[in-house]
């Protein structure tokens, strides 16, 4: 990809909202140019959904396993990316920033306020949201230890009502989660929870 690189545009590609475009050539981009962070997170925002949605898979693409300098730069943003959290409304933006959050060193305050917006997408009317969200709260308690039985009752009841995506992952969370080996996976890049 050239050096001088219009973001909106290479994002702006295809034309389904969810057609994944150059994702990956954008995420290796911004990878190596941590500089270039500010302009992604306002894609985020885009009234175009399809580059939003893009611009947010970009986003948690780069931070399963930043360098130092990618991670300081989303470090700086954090206060702005948890804000921008309740503001969410395509769901492939809230599923993937569900995703990132739990990736950022948070304080209890910050996991909490985190965890209050998650709750309430459990209700959302996408699958992958509620699924995705879910997965985050569990992952919040490696960060906020005392979450921790509220969110394995919730696994519980969830893996017992909860659509097919959600009583398949609480299984899988609750298992990890009473054997004490938290949730974190090495990404793969083929499960969309990795």
């Amino acid at each position: 990809m050239a050096e001088r690189v219009d973001l909106r545009a290479e994002l702006a590609v295809e034309r389904r909202a969810h057609d994944p475009g150059r994702v990956l050539q954008i995420a290796e981009w911004i990878a190596d140019r941590p500089r270039s962070l500010p302009r992604l997170l306002e894609l985020l925002w885009d009234e175009d959904q399809g580059v939003a949605s893009r611009a947010a898979l970009v986003l948690e693409r780069i931070t399963r396993a930043p360098s130092g300098a990618l991670k300081s730069a989303v470090a700086r943003y954090k206060d702005e990316l948890i804000g921008w959290l309740s503001d969410a409304t395509f769901a492939k933006v809230r599923w993937n920033l569900a995703l990132m959050l739990p990736r950022l060193e948070l304080t209890i305050s910050e996991c909490r306020q985190i965890g209050a917006t998650l709750q309430t997408w459990l209700d959302d009317s996408s699958s992958i949201v509620k699924t995705a969200a879910l997965h985050a709260l569990a992952e919040l308690t490696g960060q906020n230890p005392d979450s921790l039985p509220e969110v394995i009752d919730l696994l519980r009841m969830k893996g017992r009502s909860g659509t097919p995506a959600m009583r398949a992952r609480s299984r899988i969370l609750l298992n990890k989660l009473e054997r004490g080996i938290g949730v974190h996976r090495k990404p793969s890049g083929l499960h969309i929870f990795d």
